[in-house]
């Protein structure tokens, strides 16, 4: 896993699973308890995710909220849409609408 910081958002790539959560949830920690008041995660260029992965969300999510903030998710493909899905998680997150430019 791979994490860039541009501004207030973080962009992901490769495998966001177990082995990658503690350092894409510190990321966000930083993001969400420094000074940008909301965070955008790209997820154009991870190729796979898992349950784990989506806990990290839900969580960073929630602690957004819980300041009056948001956490918004970019680039979703296929493979991280359908974990949403299955998770549940695609009802309490913010994922944009548009979409990308082929």
């Amino acid at each position: 896993m791979e994490i860039v910081t541009d501004g207030p958002t973080l962009v992901l790539s490769g495998d966001f699973d177990a082995r990658s959560t503690w350092e894409v949830r510190n990321a966000l920690r930083e993001r969400l308890h420094g000074t940008e008041l909301d965070v955008v995660v790209d997820l154009t260029a991870v190729t796979s995710m898992d349950v784990t992965a989506t806990r990290v969300l839900a969580y960073a999510s929630r602690e957004a909220s819980l300041s009056g903030n948001h956490v918004t998710l970019r680039g979703c493909g296929p493979a991280v849409r359908r974990m949403l899905h299955l998770s549940r998680l695609m009802r309490f997150v913010d994922v944009e609408r548009a979409a990308a430019s082929a």
